[in-house]
């Protein structure tokens, strides 16, 4: 009996643990308000259209070094200096926008300076250096510098580096589409990528619509950012999906529509704890990370943001736009409930337990 209670005892110890839940069962209507959802929806997505044919088109928007050509100075201090102050100094001397990060190497203090073409026109790279230097030497007389060097970025690697980025993107949805099709449904991995595509093109919107009140540059350091949120997104958007499938494979006599709500509701508390963990990191980056990646981390708490509720409001309707023919999974679910005919999310997840019971 001892033994029993013991072997009962050690077989509790081993029970996995719980998951923070932040919510309760929540029985909320996410397919009723899809409409309102796809207007918003193809707001940003035009917004995301008008800022990618500025970018990478026309390269008229506010764009950084690596895509418009500029020079990159490199000096060496004996101590060390303040990047505010010297991004104070550049600014009255002439140079309106420059990219300033430090680092601390060899026996002395590191200033990487970058400045765009434009701001330096006609000028060679070791002009603008010598520039650069005569500027810091005034202002710090005590504080000499040691080394300078400098390099050139020509406008056309700046064309090269814009049409490399939109071929990562379109490598990155290629890959989406073949991954979703295979482990679920082709339908499945055309929504998923559709809510990708808006994903990236919200965000590209966003950020170049920032820089009309916050000058905002578009640089590599956002496009890394852009194409990790693809990545972030695609992971809620399979946790959804996930569901979907599992209670289509339940056969729950359930109208599509109230099925994916059910399956929402179900994933929604492990959606709010990944995506407000995710989002507290990167926001003490966008505090404590300096202006260098002050934008890199907007772009990533926007996709964040936008990553979620696509997943929620853009992948998933889709399914029921598109639900193919009657031998696929989606084709077997019952067709969407009319309003007239439509019954409360509480009333459809206790109809759901009814029949995952029984089965």
């Amino acid at each position: 009996m001892k033994t029993q209670r013991m072997s009962e005892a050690s077989g509790a110890d081993r029970r996995p643990p719980k998951m923070i839940r932040l919510l309760g069962e929540t029985h909320i209507d996410f397919m009723g308000k899809r409409r309102i959802a796809f207007l918003l929806s193809t707001g940003l997505v035009l917004l995301g259209l008008i800022a990618a044919f500025q970018i990478f088109v026309t390269g008229q928007a506010n764009l950084g070094i690596e895509f418009t050509g500029g020079t990159s100075v490199t000096l060496e201090f004996k101590q060390d200096v303040s990047l505010e102050e010297a991004r104070r100094l550049l600014r009255e001397s002439g140079f309106s926008n420059p990219q300033i990060t430090d680092a601390k190497g060899g026996e002395g203090f590191k200033l990487i300076v970058r400045v765009k073409a434009d701001e330096a026109p006609g000028r060679e790279a070791v002009e603008v250096a010598d520039r650069i230097k005569e500027i810091f030497e005034g202002a710090f007389p005590d504080n000499p510098v040691l080394d300078t060097s400098s390099t050139s970025i020509g406008p056309a690697i700046g064309a090269e580096l814009r049409q490399k980025a939109v071929y990562a993107i379109v490598y990155a949805i290629i890959g989406i589409i073949a991954y979703i099709a295979v482990r679920f449904d082709f339908k499945f991995g055309v929504a998923a990528t559709v809510a990708m595509f808006h994903d990236v093109l919200a965000v590209i919107g966003i950020m170049w619509l920032k820089d009309f009140f916050v000058p905002t540059e578009f640089t590599l350091l956002i496009m890394t950012a852009v194409l990790t949120l693809a990545g972030y997104s695609l992971t809620d958007t399979v946790v959804v999906f996930d569901r979907i499938r599992e209670n289509l494979k339940k056969r729950l006599k359930l109208p599509l529509d109230q099925l994916i709500n059910h399956s929402i509701n179900q994933v929604l508390s492990r959606t709010i704890v990944t995506s407000l963990t995710t989002f507290l990191v990167v926001f003490s980056i966008f505090l404590f990370g300096g202006e260098v990646l002050r934008d890199f981390a907007f772009a990533l708490m926007i996709g964040v943001i936008v990553g979620t509720y696509s997943s929620i409001f853009v992948a998933s309707p889709l399914l029921i736009v598109w639900r193919g023919g009657r031998g696929k999974l989606l084709g077997q679910a019952p067709a969407s409930s009319s309003p007239a005919q439509s019954t409360s999310p509480a009333t459809s997840a206790s109809a759901a337990g009814r029949h995952a019971t029984g089965a």
